[in-house]
């Protein structure tokens, strides 16, 4: 082994390593983007907080934290979590997104349904 190799080959490992761990971080951040985005669309709906709260671990994973927020009418849901994998672990990388919807009113929906059922019709 040559002197040039054993000092490029920590530097090869480390670049791979930061490498690996930027893929889980955006593979990470999809998740939450995702699951806020669900999770907002479910509280816009009226779901429960609990639903909520498990529709957003089922698409971001066990070790997220979520939290809902009603802010005159706009429903947001936050999803936070650290970053998984191997090299994740080593750094304490914490990422957050957030989904905002309109809360529907309680008669909007049946109201849309049935004009859009009579629609076409004489």
């Amino acid at each position: 082994m040559t002197a040039e190799f054993a000092v490029a080959l920590p530097a090869v490992v480390f670049l791979l390593a930061l490498l690996l761990a930027g893929g889980a971080a955006g593979l990470t951040q999809l998740r939450l983007e995702e699951a806020a985005t669900a999770g907002a669309r479910a509280s816009a709906r009226g779901e429960t907080g609990g639903a909520v709260e498990g529709i957003v671990r089922r698409l971001a994973g066990d070790g997220v934290s979520s939290s809902v927020t009603n802010d005159a009418g706009w429903l947001t849901v936050t999803a936070s979590s650290r970053v998984g994998g191997a090299v994740g672990s080593l750094i304490p990388w914490t990422l957050t997104a957030s989904a905002s919807a309109r809360a529907e009113s309680a008669g909007s929906g049946a109201d849309a349904e049935s004009a859009g059922s009579g629609a076409g019709m004489p």
